[in-house]
């Protein structure tokens, strides 16, 4: 290896980011509750726009993403001209880190929020400030505490991810105002349509000059394995992320797929219905047989065990069932499990087996 070629410093230090596992050792039906996919998978609109793309594969998408643009807007009801559109929210977070952080600045988020935060911020040259939480959710005054001049992003999840929990936009509101002037506060609103009557933090990003909403359709849309997202706020933010966008960032499936499962709110209404239906059920059944977990407001729960080696003692039992859950220690939760909201079968085999793994002890 040449010693002379090194990556900027700061980059080895960034510790890979780990997805939600998706098989089990000689086992070939296992089932994936580890990455708060939809099981039910994206709307038949949005199959079909997708089948339609392959007939466009030799030609460029467009660089504006007008049309996904203009559906979003429609849907929400916000201004086209103040969304991005990018290869996941994960890459919008990425965009604010570069445009807006560097070496000498800090980028806040919560203990136990997103790694992606802590990556794109190290990744910037910046460091990343981890803040505690009251009872696994977001603290607004230690977040405000925790700022300083050298604040550039606050980075917030809500619902939260992996804990499932959420605060009150007045709230989020009160951390905005609170802010230092040269801080954004971004609120993710990745699993904002599992909340019934809640905007993601739309309204706050109109008004306010220095919010950043982003979202994605890899969570009730179904569509994960596209890798879709969006970001909205302020016009002059948006231009500055945009002038960092490549051109042709998302594919024209991608956004003809996008586009069609945006529009389709039948499909978004049912998911939603029956993942509170499930998710209520699943959190009743396990507290039921001495599983604790906090009120989650997404498409999955944290349960909580009494130590790290009950909760991998369990995960362990669910694996030798087919059921794949995540373990949660690198987001400092090691006696948690996070475990999506499946279907009613899947739900009810988690139950099960988590019901005789604690029945053993």
């Amino acid at each position: 290896m040449n010693d002379a070629i090194r990556p900027q410093p700061g980059i080895l230090d960034i510790a890979l980011y780990e997805g939600g596992a998706a098989h089990v050792a000689g086992l070939t039906d296992a089932i994936k509750l580890s990455s708060n996919e939809n099981p039910f998978g994206p709307s038949d609109r949005a199959r079909e726009a997708f089948s339609r793309a392959v007939h466009f594969l030799h030609r460029y998408p467009n660089t504006d993403h007008r049309g996904l643009r203009t559906a979003i807007g429609e849907v929400h009801g916000l201004d086209p001209d103040r969304i991005i559109c990018g290869a996941g929210s994960d890459e919008i977070i990425h965009f604010l880190c570069q445009a807006y952080a560097g070496p000498g600045d800090e980028v806040l988020f919560t203990e136990h929020g997103f790694l992606m935060y802590r990556i794109s911020a190290m990744a910037a040259g910046a460091t990343p400030v981890a803040v505690r939480e009251r009872e696994r959710t977001t603290d607004v005054d230690a977040l405000l505490a925790g700022t300083t001049e050298r604040t550039k992003l606050v980075f917030v999840a809500n619902p939260n991810n992996p804990t499932g929990t959420m605060i009150g936009l007045s709230e989020l509101e009160r951390l905005a105002n609170g802010l230092p002037p040269q801080a954004i506060l971004v609120i993710d609103g990745a699993y904002a349509e599992y909340v019934e009557d809640y905007d993601g933090g739309a309204d706050l990003a109109t008004r306010l000059p220095n919010v950043v909403m982003t979202r994605t359709f890899s969570k009730i849309y179904g569509l994960g394995g596209l890798r879709i997202g969006w970001g909205y706020g302020p016009r002059a933010i948006i231009d500055v992320l945009n002038r960092i966008r490549g051109p042709f960032n998302l594919s024209t499936a991608q956004l003809e797929t996008a586009e069609a499962a945006v529009r389709d709110r039948d499909h978004i209404d049912r998911c939603r219905t029956e993942n509170a239906r499930m998710r209520a059920w699943l959190a009743e059944a396990l507290a039921e047989k001495g599983v604790p977990s906090d009120t989650s407001t997404a498409n999955f729960i944290l349960a909580r065990f009494a130590d790290e080696a009950e909760a991998a003692a369990c995960d362990a039992a669910l694996r030798a069932e087919g059921l794949i859950v995540r373990q949660v220690k690198g987001y400092g939760l090691p006696h948690c499990l996070r475990i999506t909201v499946g279907d009613e079968p899947s739900c009810r085999r988690v139950a099960h087996v988590i019901g005789q793994f604690k029945a053993r002890l």
